[in-house]
C-alpha cells in the first residue's frame, strides 16, 4: 500500500505531497527559508504571497524542477529531493501536470497537437494521443479550435488549451503557476471554474500559485508564503 493510501494514527489520509523544512538559495540570496507543507489526494491548495516571497520557488521544489539545498520533498511517501534528474523527469512526465501563466504553447503546433504533446513525449502513438487530446475540447468549450495554432487563439482559449495539456495524461498532481495572471478577470474566472471542475472530476491534487484572493477562493485551503517561509502541515478537507 502506498503512503498516500495509508491512514495516519488519527484515521486521516496520509499526504500525497509534502515539504519538510525545505530551504533553497540562489547564490547568496535565500529563496526558501523553511517551507513545511502537506496536501492530501484531491485537495486544491492555493499558495499565496507577494512577488518575490518564494511561492513559485516552492512550487518548483514540490514539482521536482528545483532541488532544495536542505530539507525534504516527498511524493506519495517517496523522497523527490534525493532522486536523480532522470528519475525526477520521469516523475514529472508520468505523475505531474503543469499550467503556467502564459500557457507556453508551442507555436508551430495546432491546439490539438499541443494538448497531445505530453502523451507523445510519453511514447503514445500519434493517433491515440490525438484522440485523447480531442476529448478535452468539448468539456473546456474549445470545440472547433482543434486545428488552430496559438496565434489564432484568444488569451482565454490558449490558456484553456494549456489546461487541457496539463490534464490530458491524467496526472496525480497539477501544478498551476499564476494560471490566470495574463487574463482579464472574467476570462480568469472562467478558466478557474473549468480548472476546478476538471480536476475534481479526475480527483487531481492541485498546487495553485497566485497572488489574487479571488483566484485563491476556488481552493480548499490557502497557505501564505512570507520571506521564503510557509507552515501548513495539517492537510485540509477536500470540498465535495
Amino acid at each position: 500500500m502506498s503512503a498516500s493510501q495509508a491512514a495516519d494514527d488519527a484515521g486521516q489520509p496520509a499526504p500525497i505531497l509534502e515539504a519538510h523544512d525545505a530551504q533553497l538559495s540562489f547564490g547568496v540570496t535565500p529563496a526558501l527559508r523553511g517551507a513545511n507543507l502537506a496536501l492530501v489526494r484531491g485537495e486544491i491548495l492555493a499558495v499565496m504571497g507577494p512577488s518575490g516571497s518564494g511561492k513559485s520557488t516552492l512550487l518548483y521544489c514540490l514539482a521536482g524542477i528545483l532541488t532544495p539545498d536542505t530539507g525534504e520533498i516527498l511524493f506519495d511517501g517517496q523522497r523527490v529531493d534525493t532522486m536523480g534528474e532522470q528519475e525526477r523527469s520521469r516523475l514529472r512526465r508520468d505523475h505531474f501536470g503543469f499550467v503556467f501563466q502564459f500557457g507556453q504553447l508551442v507555436p508551430e503546433l495546432t491546439a490539438e497537437e499541443n494538448v497531445a504533446l505530453p502523451l507523445l513525449l510519453g511514447g503514445a502513438s500519434r493517433s491515440r494521443a490525438l484522440d485523447a487530446a480531442r476529448a478535452w475540447f468539448e468539456p473546456l468549450s474549445l470545440d472547433g479550435l482543434e486545428r488552430r495554432r496559438s496565434g489564432e487563439l484568444s488569451g482565454g482559449q490558449a490558456q484553456r488549451v494549456a489546461l487541457a495539456r496539463g490534464l490530458v495524461s491524467r496526472p496525480e498532481v497539477l501544478f498551476a503557476d499564476e494560471p490566470t495572471g495574463s487574463l482579464d478577470s472574467l476570462t480568469g474566472e472562467q478558466v478557474m471554474e473549468l480548472l476546478v471542475s476538471a480536476t475534481r472530476r479526475q480527483g487531481t491534487t492541485v498546487v495553485l500559485v497566485t497572488h489574487e484572493a479571488r483566484v485563491a477562493a476556488y481552493a480548499d485551503r490557502e497557505v501564505v508564503v512570507r520571506d521564503g517561509k510557509a507552515n501548513s502541515l495539517s492537510a485540509g478537507r477536500v470540498r465535495s
